[in-house]
């Protein structure tokens, strides 16, 4: 019987640098902060703009509170989050939280937004039934499914007149300067950026979801916070010249 021969994933190469503007898109409040605020802070501290869009409030987040009252304190623990990594617009759709729905609907908000914001980089969150590869991972959402797949498609839209007419009728032309999509958090990446230069930040913005965390776990927030973000940021670091990094995969356009 022959051995099975397992294969080293390859190595991934450095994010592109040559842009001014990103748009980073996705459902819940704490989706960017688990991993990859740290590279945020990175390219904010370069000069570059980096604004936020967020699908919900999390409202259905916290099963202590009743979603009204947890809408105004995942809203402002984001916008406390975003600041700490230099990050100044956060938007949000109002989806339902736990039922967003993939469609017209939600392409055509993210596509409005792709044309408020002219980003020459887009980042979202995995969009695959799982969080790792190959079969038996942990299973996603399906709010995250719905939006990671519509920020894909809404790339396109953005610069096409002709799919949301609707929208030039609002004085929102076409905007076809969306050159990557970058997807954090995917089974198959490709591409890194360092997270040293960001890492105590992420770390803190992380932090500022304390609601969410303090529901989420009995784990001391910040030995909780620290730990799962370095060991994230070290394994991915194995692929990236030991260098602890942020992991997208990288989808051109």
């Amino acid at each position: 019987m022959s051995e099975k021969i397992e294969q080293t994933p390859p190595a991934l190469e450095p994010m592109p640098e040559d842009w001014r503007r990103a748009l980073a898109v996705v459902a819940h409040p704490d989706d960017l902060e688990y991993g990859c605020a740290a590279a945020i802070a990175h390219w904010t501290d370069g000069g570059r703009e980096v604004a936020y869009l967020l699908a919900t409030r999390g409202e259905a987040g916290i099963d202590t509170l009743d979603p009204a009252a947890c809408a105004p304190v995942r809203e402002a623990e984001q916008r406390a989050s975003a600041a700490v990594v230099g990050v100044e617009t956060v938007e949000f759709l109002d989806h339902r939280d736990g039922v967003i729905e993939y469609g017209i609907g939600l392409r055509r908000d993210i596509a409005a937004a792709i044309r408020r914001h002219k980003p020459e980089l887009v980042i979202t969150l995995n969009h695959r039934d799982t969080w790792s590869p190959g079969p038996g991972g942990p299973w996603n959402t399906p709010d995250h499914l719905a939006v990671g797949r519509a920020t894909l498609d809404a790339a396109a839209d953005a610069g096409n007149r002709w799919i949301f007419p609707e929208l030039t009728e609002q004085g929102l032309e076409p905007w076809d300067g969306v050159r990557w999509v970058a997807v954090a958090g995917s089974t198959t990446s490709t591409h890194a950026v360092s997270a040293e230069p960001g890492l105590e930040r992420g770390i803190e913005s992380l932090l500022c979801h304390r609601a969410y965390i303090e529901a989420l776990t009995d784990q001391d927030p910040e030995e909780y916070v620290r730990e799962f973000l370095t060991g994230i940021a070290t394994r991915t670091g194995d692929r990236f010249g030991g260098v602890p990094a942020v992991a997208f995969e990288l989808f051109a356009r």
